[in-house]
């Protein structure tokens, strides 16, 4: 897998082990990473910016790194937890720059994990990685076959489970996340699938007061991410 961007290659070479060749653009220069780079002992390779910019589908920043495929975590991992969990599920999420958005918030907000379907929606990618600044590689995230199954799995592991959606639902702050929780946010067109809201205990809804009548999901899913802390930490 090729991942670009600095603050992305800033994190996998801090990991260099995940790190099989360098691409720097011709005249790179960042103090902090060719200092990691060559701590490392790293096989370099320099080319022009057009070519890198033919390799990278975003801004590179002069740097690419040639790096191991990403290793998703298994349900177990994530519910492996010696506190009141909390976890994220993703109803077929598209847009990898949501994907990799909602990743940086969970990481920065503690989340325990990141559940996502391994068909029909974006999986962890170059963009995905460069969007979450480097968190993909802090964070669990998990590719399950059937989200109902695994819904099912979590309720019976204790925990609660809370959909997003304008519709036939009560005020987010109304709902109380104390103990294990997962939040699951839709999809950004058609929000979540009908199995996995019939699957929910809870339907929360985020007041709108504008003309706009939706968030973009990435925003959704911090809002909601942050009453559940601040439940939790009160």
């Amino acid at each position: 897998m090729i991942v670009y961007g600095r603050n992305v290659c800033y994190e996998f070479l801090n990991l260099p082990k995940k790190v099989k060749r360098v691409i720097l653009q011709d005249g790179f220069h960042d103090e902090k990473l060719n200092s990691l780079i060559q701590k490392a002992n790293l096989r370099i390779e320099t080319m022009p910016k057009y070519q890198l910019d033919r390799l990278a589908k975003g801004n590179h920043q002069g740097i690419m790194l040639e790096v191991e495929d990403y290793s998703y975590a298994s349900l177990e991992d994530v519910m492996a937890m010696d506190h009141d969990g909390f976890l994220v599920i993703l109803d077929h999420i598209e847009d990898p720059h949501n994907l990799g958005a909602i990743i940086r918030t969970c990481e920065a907000a503690g989340v325990d994990g990141v559940i996502i379907p391994s068909d029909r929606g974006v999986m962890v990618n170059a963009t995905v990685m460069k969007t979450s600044s480097g968190a993909t590689e802090n964070m669990k995230i998990v590719a399950v076959t059937n989200l109902v199954r695994t819904i099912e799995k979590l309720k019976q592991n204790g925990y609660w489970i809370v959909g997003t959606d304008l519709s036939e639902s009560q005020d987010y702050r109304e709902i109380d996340y104390r103990g294990k929780i997962a939040i699951v946010i839709g999809n950004e067109g058609s929000g979540m699938s009908r199995l996995v809201r019939e699957s929910c205990d809870f339907i929360a809804r985020i007041p709108m007061y504008g003309k706009v009548n939706s968030l973009n999901a990435s925003v959704a899913c911090g809002i909601m991410i942050y009453e559940v802390l601040r439940q939790k930490n009160r």
